[in-house]
């Protein structure tokens, strides 16, 4: 069984049935991944479980690419490591920020005048 393949096949077969380009298919599953982990992990999109399994699942997507195509293709695994981790990251970079602003507000009241 040849398992590259067999995944260059399916994700063939999704753009094809989707009529969607492989950047847009990128985005979404990146997106996609990161509701996924955050259910499945109950851990808040504010804290790096949830952007790591991300990260996970593109770096195996990648080297299954690399598996199937013989070689890397520089060009290629720069732009669907950018579209997939893009959005995840700008989320999880936002609300980590509004947190920490969250928790400044609770430690340090603001003095009344």
């Amino acid at each position: 069984m040849n398992i590259p393949a067999l995944y260059a096949s399916m994700i063939q077969q999704i753009g094809d049935g989707t009529g969607m380009a492989d950047f847009v298919l990128h985005i979404h599953a990146g997106m996609a991944v990161l509701i996924l982990a955050r259910l499945i992990t109950r851990r808040s999109l504010s804290t790096p479980i949830p952007l790591l399994v991300v990260v996970a699942a593109e770096a195996c997507n990648e080297i299954l690419d690399r598996l199937h195509y013989g070689s890397w293709r520089p060009a290629d695994t720069t732009a669907d490591v950018i579209n997939t981790l893009f959005w995840p990251t700008v989320l999880f970079i936002g609300l980590r920020l509004r947190r920490a602003r969250e928790l400044d507000a609770v430690r340090l009241p603001r003095e009344v005048s």
